[in-house]
């Protein structure tokens, strides 16, 4: 019996072993890239080019001084702070509008509803190079091109459906119980939003911030389209023009400032990586 036992443990740890080896494995050649470039960020042009190998042959941290500073009047300092110009009011009106405009799907009736959720399901499956001439009009008309009005207002707006979906489903998850003990208590449709299903929806609400301050930090075809001004570029379009300033790229300064840019949403995600995953594996109050 003894032996059967040990038998067993032994073969467990060893499919155990198996399976951690082959994680390990899958999860290096996943990151391997970045680790290349992290390590690239050290190295010359010819020896970029040269070798697939991570460790370069000397740690040299020219690159990010270099690089930092760009070809402009402008350092990278400049430029991220533009970014970021866009990227929080924009990531606060998203939360914001996509919050309200699904509570009101999910648990208001009104004349139209089924239309108007149906419109709504339908602009997922809308290509947004679409919208791209109207919305270029439009903005053109209002005379907001080369200001970051026409990134940042559509958010306070709902137009990221994606985001409203996803809340919709998990509002529609949450014990009406809830609302109805608020509403006893005295609280209005928006009190029992903000203190009742906000709170519930943290989860949810940390994912589609998570996700639009990613997706904003890379945006790069809507500061191409309405910024002019190289004062008011991003760091997307900072790269893009150190990559063009002359014939000589610098690729390692240029790696360098990429994974600069990287940081941030690295640390945004790691610092609510909890809520993130919850957000994204569950679909509202479970029991």
């Amino acid at each position: 019996m003894d032996k059967t036992v040990k038998k067993i443990k032994r073969r467990n740890q060893l499919n155990a072993g198996i399976r951690y080896a082959l994680l390990i494995l899958v999860g290096f050649i996943m990151l391997y890239p970045l680790i290349w470039l992290f390590g690239a960020s050290f190295k010359s042009n010819a020896e970029i080019f040269t070798s697939i190998g991570i460790i370069p042959s000397k740690f040299d941290f020219s690159s990010y001084i270099e690089g930092w500073k760009t070809s402009t009047e402008y350092t990278f300092t400049r430029y991220f702070m533009n970014t970021f110009l866009i990227v929080i009011p924009k990531v606060v009106a998203t939360v914001i509008s996509c919050t309200l405009t699904a509570y009101g799907f999910a648990r208001f009736n009104f004349a139209g509803k089924k239309v108007f959720f149906s419109i709504l399901i339908a602009t997922l499956l809308l290509p947004q190079i679409v919208l791209r001439i109207p919305q270029f009009l439009l903005f053109k008309e209002l005379r907001w091109l080369d200001t970051y009005y026409p990134l940042v207002a559509p958010s306070a707006f709902a137009v990221d459906t994606f985001f409203v979906f996803m809340l919709i489903q998990f509002i529609r998850g949450i014990p009406r119980e809830l609302e109805e003990a608020a509403y006893i208590d005295g609280c209005n449709s928006l009190q029992t939003l903000i203190y009742v299903i906000v709170p519930v929806l943290k989860p949810a609400l940390v994912s589609v911030a998570l996700f639009q301050f990613m997706w904003s930090m890379n945006d790069f075809m809507g500061p191409l389209i309405y910024i002019s001004s190289v004062e008011k570029y991003p760091v997307s379009l900072a790269l893009k023009m150190s990559m063009d300033a002359s014939s000589s790229i610098k690729w390692s300064q240029v790696i360098a400032i990429s994974l600069v840019s990287l940081t941030p949403s690295l640390i945004l995600y790691f610092s609510s990586q909890k809520y993130f995953i919850e957000g994204i594996t569950s679909g509202g109050v479970k029991g």
